[in-house]
């Protein structure tokens, strides 16, 4: 048995994982902020869940205990949650900034904090979610310097982990059409999907593969 929990697993990349996951014999846990959103997603796929923001530590512990609580183990965890402002440092709102800044940085490094006890246990697998905004800068782009911190957090913790035998990947997607936009994705992009396929992809690596980052574009999509 394979158990995997996923953050901001009640839509987009997140949702197309667990029902990725699930097809693969994973049991799966997602947790999500809105209540209506994870009460469709428990109902249309079986998972189990937990509601609660990833930037609060209680409400992340209390997931990862789920997990435990309902299987007794937890193999993966998966930081999805996040979302982008779309703004620059000259035009964006500070105030905006926090909750993305919480969210996208605060958010898994409270989940890796959690789970480092049942992930060492099972020598399993963290899956942390960046973006091709963390790896090239574009100017004043503040969603960037988040996922730079992400950037940052998957190599830290990969340098704490690996003598454990825990596997540490940052899938860092390009465009991707999902909700994350305003409105109607510009240009080539991957689907939530295409996504899901490579997190699980990473999840399936034999024991002593550590895949370290994993940069996936749409074809056409230059920068």
């Amino acid at each position: 048995m394979t158990v995997t929990l996923i953050t901001g697993g009640s839509s987009g990349i997140g949702r197309a994982t667990a029902r990725l996951l699930l097809g693969k014999g994973h049991r799966v846990v997602v947790t999500g902020r809105d209540e209506a959103r994870l009460k469709a997603v428990e109902q249309e796929l079986g998972v189990t869940t937990a509601h609660g923001d990833a930037a609060d530590f209680t409400a992340v512990q209390a997931a990862v205990e789920t997990a435990l609580g309902a299987y007794g183990r937890l193999d993966n965890v998966v930081a999805n949650a996040g979302f982008a402002t779309h703004d620059t440092l000259d035009t964006g709102d500070p105030e905006r900034w926090r909750e993305m800044v919480l969210t996208n940085v605060l958010g898994p490094t409270l989940l890796v904090k959690a789970a480092l006890a049942p992930l060492r246990a099972a020598r399993g697998r963290i899956v942390l979610l960046g973006s091709v905004a963390g790896v090239k800068n574009t100017p004043g782009n503040v969603y960037s310097i988040t996922k730079w911190a992400v950037t940052a957090l998957a190599e830290n913790t990969r340098m704490l982990l690996t003598g454990d035998g825990v596997g540490v990947t940052l899938v860092a997607p390009g465009r991707v059409d999902t909700p994350f936009w305003d409105g109607p994705v510009q240009g080539p992009a991957l689907s939530d999907e295409d996504v899901a396929a490579t997190i699980a992809w990473v999840l399936a690596q034999p024991p002593g593969v550590d895949v370290n980052t994993v940069l996936v574009r749409p074809i056409g999509q230059v920068v």
